[in-house]
Order: structure tokens, then sequence, then C-alpha cells
């Protein structure tokens, strides 16, 4: 990836993205549009469709008819692979033209788009790919007379909501154990970055995947998330985003056939730095990377900075140098480090909760202000607040912004104390050398994934869930294949 490339395509027109279903691709039932705003310059990159009850009651249609004749469950195992084996290759060979597409939707800066999004989607893809001819059923220990069998079936209909900040590496989360196992998946991109990820579905059809196997609705999640929630052809629904969407889907789900929602939700997540942390140079520019690589805009984001006290001062001026040395700007351009914030809206929120840290006694010490706004886009000076009370709105409520909240601690006590209390516990982490609090902290620090001496940066091997208000069961590594397959038991006398 070179700049000139990327040049080649960031002006290009974007034609109008209609809804897929049934491998054709459909407009919205009543015409409507809804436009793309670009937040590198708050320009009309182009339009979606705007989707009704009515287009998303059509695409679970297609997904149950094409569940029911078999034309992807029915398929052996070896063959599902092939098809899935393609289309992470096709998703390989056009990485460029999504990741700008993406990077053009949603701001993420190009040189974390282009891995985290087609790269990780494509080896997420292939990771299933690989894993769904190794599923086996089980044989149970029964008396002689009896042979106990147990099957793993898939569960039918997904739905698959996906947010913005992420949609292609997210998407595949979901994406790739549900259809691995035979499942249909009718799938709903966020309105505000649903680009790439339609694009991605695409590239599944070139691939081979029968039509109707995976469908996708674009428009508000007010209205065609409603009606995928509400749907009683749907029996599972996979969920990332916000825990007050989180919250009104478990209701639709307990007033329609009480189909089974797993949510990963929000996150306060804890960087703990100790005094004798191996390299605090070192730990000061991850803590910056891992609360402001693509504008704080990541659900396991290290959004709470908690410091023992002797090295406070010390470590909060050493993050902010860090943080002075990422460059703000054009999420084109390859020397940029921090993106967009993804509309103005979130923009908006971000600025006021830094106005409520003000109120309740926070210092803003670098940072916090509107910035490139001759840009017409939406950006925002990373800030550093300090004097954070670990009741306080910034320690207890996501941000999702390049907002860093910061407390000092006196000791492991107190330190796991203020770690535990929020209602989150999606991710967190410790630095430290010594080896049994290391051990102690990843054991008494309530969170569904847990860093020692790094932070970020775990792959498709290991599952990433949360606890709490963070949601429910796990994306990535076998673990997630659970959520897409039932289990059914065959009793046989002999």
């Amino acid at each position: 990836m070179d700049q000139d490339s990327i040049n080649a395509l960031r002006d290009q027109p974007v034609p109008v993205f209609h809804h897929l279903i049934e491998g054709r691709h459909v407009p919205a039932s009543d015409g409507g549009l809804m436009d793309v705003l670009s937040p590198r310059n708050g320009q009309v990159l182009t339009q979606i469709a705007d989707g009704t009850a009515a287009d998303m009651n059509a695409a679970i249609a297609s997904a149950r008819a094409a569940f029911e004749d078999g034309r992807w469950a029915g398929q052996a195992p070896a063959a599902r692979k092939k098809v899935l084996m393609k289309w992470a290759d096709l998703i390989d060979a056009h990485a460029l033209e999504l990741a700008v597409l993406g990077v053009r939707d949603n701001g993420t800066e190009i040189s974390m788009a282009r891995k985290a999004e087609p790269g990780s989607a494509a080896a997420t893809i292939r990771y299933y790919a690989e894993a769904l001819d190794k599923i086996y059923g089980e044989i149970a220990t029964t008396s002689s007379d009896i042979l106990g069998l147990i099957h793993k079936e898939p569960v039918g209909v997904v739905g698959a909501i996906i947010p913005w900040n992420f949609p292609m590496m997210i998407g595949a989360w979901k994406l790739g154990p549900a259809l691995a196992m035979g499942n249909s998946v009718v799938l709903k991109p966020s309105e505000t970055a649903s680009l790439s990820l339609m694009r991605m579905a695409d590239l599944a059809l070139e691939a081979g995947l029968p039509p109707g196997v995976l469908n996708a609705v674009t428009g508000a999640g007010a209205v065609v998330g409603e009606a995928l929630g509400l749907s009683m052809d749907v029996d599972v629904l996979v969920f990332t985003g916000s825990g007050a969407t989180g919250r009104r889907l478990m209701e639709y789900a307990a007033k329609s056939n009480m189909k089974r929602v797993y949510l990963e939700l929000g996150g306060k997540s804890p960087n703990i730095i100790f005094a004798d942390a191996p390299d605090l140079d070192e730990a000061a520019k991850v803590a910056a990377a891992g609360i402001f690589r693509n504008a704080g805009q990541v659900c396991v984001a290290g959004s709470r900075l908690l410091v023992e006290a002797p090295i406070h001062d010390e470590f909060v001026a050493a993050v902010a140098r860090a943080t002075k040395a990422m460059q703000v700007g054009d999420p084109l351009d390859l020397a940029t480090n921090i993106g967009a914030v993804n509309s103005e809206p979130q923009l908006q929120q971000n600025l006021d909760f830094l106005r409520k840290a003000e109120q309740e006694g926070g210092e803003i010490v670098r940072g916090g202000a509107r910035i490139l706004q001759e840009t017409g886009g939406y950006f925002m000076d990373p800030a550093i607040v300090t004097g954070v009370a670990p009741d306080a709105t910034l320690a207890q409520k996501e941000v999702f912004g390049p907002v860093l909240a910061v407390t000092p601690f006196d000791d492991e006590d107190a330190a796991v104390r203020m770690a535990n209390a929020t209602v989150y516990g999606l991710a967190g982490a410790v630095w430290t050398s010594n080896l049994s609090r290391a051990h102690r902290m990843v054991r008494a620090v309530r969170t569904g994934v847990m860093h020692v001496n790094t932070y970020g940066g775990a792959d498709g091997t290991v599952p990433l869930g949360g606890v709490g208000q963070s949601g429910n069961g796990a994306d990535k590594s076998l673990h997630a294949i659970e959520k897409y397959i039932n289990l059914k038991t065959a009793w046989i006398k002999l």
C-alpha cells in the first residue's frame, strides 16, 4: 500500500448502494434513499437505500427459504469451505479498494484500516473456513444397550447488526462462524458506515455463496433493525454496539419468538500502570495509541488510565508527549495516526463529555477542541483529563471518542476496586514487572480480555467477549461457533 495508490481511489465516484436480497440489488420498497456523509469533509459521498420494515421482512424470508431448502446448509463441509476460502481471497484481492471505501465512509485512518478491516476480515473468514470441517459431533458414555449421539446443527437464520467503527472486521466476526456452520444470515450495517460491508457481501456472491444465504438491508436502526429484532423467523440475533440498543434488542426478542440474543456492548476499560512497569515510556506510547487510534472509536479502547500515585505526574506527561507525536488529519493520508470522528453528532457528544468532566472537577491537560474545521470534516484534538474521580461521569460512561480519563491509585487493592467500579467489563490491562501481581490482577479485574504489559492486538485465535453490561457471548476463536449451532441429542436403543 502506497500513497499514490490511495490517492488514485480517494475521489472516485461511489455508486448508490441498494439492498442485497436473494442475490440481487434491490432499492427500498418506497424508493427512499439516505445520504452518506464522509467524515473526512462533511460532504455527501453517496446514498444508500433507506430501508423499510417490508424490505427487512423480504430479506428475512429469503434467508429462511435458503435455509429450509438446504442450498447452503445441505452442502458438504468441503463445499462450504471452498466458497468461504474463495471469498477470503477476493477480499484480499480487493483490499485497497475496500479499505479506501471504508475510510471515506467512517473516517478510520488508512494506516489502521487496511489491516484492521479487509485484512482482518479475510483472515477471519479463512479461519472459520479452515475450522468448519473439523467441528464434530459427540458420542455419549451410556449403558451397553444405548447409543447416545450429540449432533451439532445450524440454528437457521441469523440476524447480524454491525456497528460503524470497524464494519468489515466486526462483520466478519459474525459472518465467518455463522456461515461456516451452514446458517443463513441477514445483515444490517450501520447507517453511518454501510459501504465496505455491503461491497464485501457482493464479493461473497462472486465467490459462489448461493443467493439468499446472505442478505443485507441498509437503513435506520429504528426501522429495519427493529423489524429484524421483532421477526418471528430469525433464530439468533448478534449485535455489537451501545447498551441502550442492546436492551431494545432483548426486548424485541422477548416480544417475538424469544430468539437468542448475543451482545457485545460498551466498555470503560482500565489501563493500570504500576510504578514497576518494565518500560514506562513504552507503556505511555501504547496507552496513547490504545485510546486515540481511530479517534477513540474502539470498543476495547483503554479509556481509563489508572496510574500508581508516585509516578502519576511523570507518566501523564509521557502520555501527553506520545499523544502530541500522533498526527490528526486526513484519514486517507498514510502519515495520519488519528483519523476523523464518525459523525457530527458523535463529535458533539465527545465535547459534551469534556464539559461535564470539567464541571465535575476534572482538568483537561491537553487537547479537547474541535480542529481542522476548514476541511469540513469531523476532527478532534485528543484530550487527556486528569483528576477524574472514580465515580465521575467520565470514569463511568463510555465516550467512544478520543478522550482519556486519568485517575491515580495508591496500591494494588485500590487499583482493583477502581478497575471494577463500573457496570462494564470488556477489556483491561496491567503494566508491571511483578509476575505474581500480573496474575493476581488478571484474576481480580472483572473483564473479558486482560492484557499484561501490552494493549490490544489479540488475534482471532482467542475469544472477545464481555461481562456485566459489556454483553454476553464471544466473538472470535472457535468459541464463537457455539452461538451459531444447536445441540441435538439422539438416544438410540440398540
